[in-house]
């Protein structure tokens, strides 16, 4: 299916971001549809069949979780895409976003090339896939400017090839396998050294030290006392 083709429900109560959203969406080629609430978006979703759904977090009748929770519950809607459009960066509705399926998130308020861009990202990730889960099977991760080669150990940014260590690099993929998510530190350790490989305290931030130096100091974000988290 080529880009011309595909279909994108955008759901959410604001009758402006519906506007703004379909005009750069349609300018792209997009068939673009709405709805006004989540209720309506599941009625729109069963008709209008979309590849890639944008869900508002706060809503009335039921909210973006909420109509996430239905489609990841309903086998019809395998290889859906669902994003969440929220102006809330509170860390306990990304992780109950991810928790129920979605796939990515965007913040308002909203940069048209950075919004299109994410959205195309993410329906050619799915294609490659043929699931709605984007990592699986996939050796590639495309997150905004930052591409990641699983099978190269590889990263690009732009028209630049990054190498990285082998730790940089699992370190990389996991806080990018799901963007949003506060990793603990615990789990850092846990996942990329192993719970029984004794590093040093200092080991995780030297590493997040050198890939940001080497990717930017834009996508890994410190949450202090926690953890780790990656944003894009």
């Amino acid at each position: 299916m080529s880009q011309m083709q595909k279909k994108i429900l955008i759901v959410d109560d604001e009758q402006d971001i519906l506007e703004f959203l379909s005009y750069n969406l349609k300018k792209e080629g997009f068939d673009v549809d709405v709805a006004r609430d989540g209720e309506e978006g599941l009625e729109k979703i069963r008709g209008f069949k979309p590849d890639l759904v944008i869900l508002d977090i706060m809503m009335p009748k039921l909210d973006g979780v909420e109509v996430c929770r239905k489609l990841r519950e309903d086998d019809a809607n395998e290889g859906l895409v669902v994003v969440f459009l929220t102006a809330r960066n509170e860390d306990y509705s990304q992780i109950a976003g991810f928790e129920v399926g979605a796939d990515d998130y965007i913040t308002k308020p909203i940069r048209p090339k950075v919004f299109v861009s994410r959205i195309k990202a993410l329906l050619r990730r799915n294609s490659r896939t043929g699931t709605s889960d984007k990592h699986a099977g996939n050796p590639t991760m495309i997150l905004g400017e930052l591409e990641i080669d699983r099978e190269a150990f590889l990263i690009r940014k732009g028209e630049n090839e990054i190498q990285l260590a082998k730790k940089e690099f699992e370190l990389l993929e996991l806080l990018a396998s799901k963007p949003g998510k506060v990793f603990t530190r615990t789990e850092i350790f846990d996942k990329v050294w192993g719970a029984d490989v004794i590093v040093g305290n200092r080991t995780i931030d030297v590493h997040i030290r050198k890939l940001r130096e080497k990717i930017g100091d834009t996508f890994i974000k410190t949450v202090k006392g926690i953890g780790y988290k990656f944003e894009y």
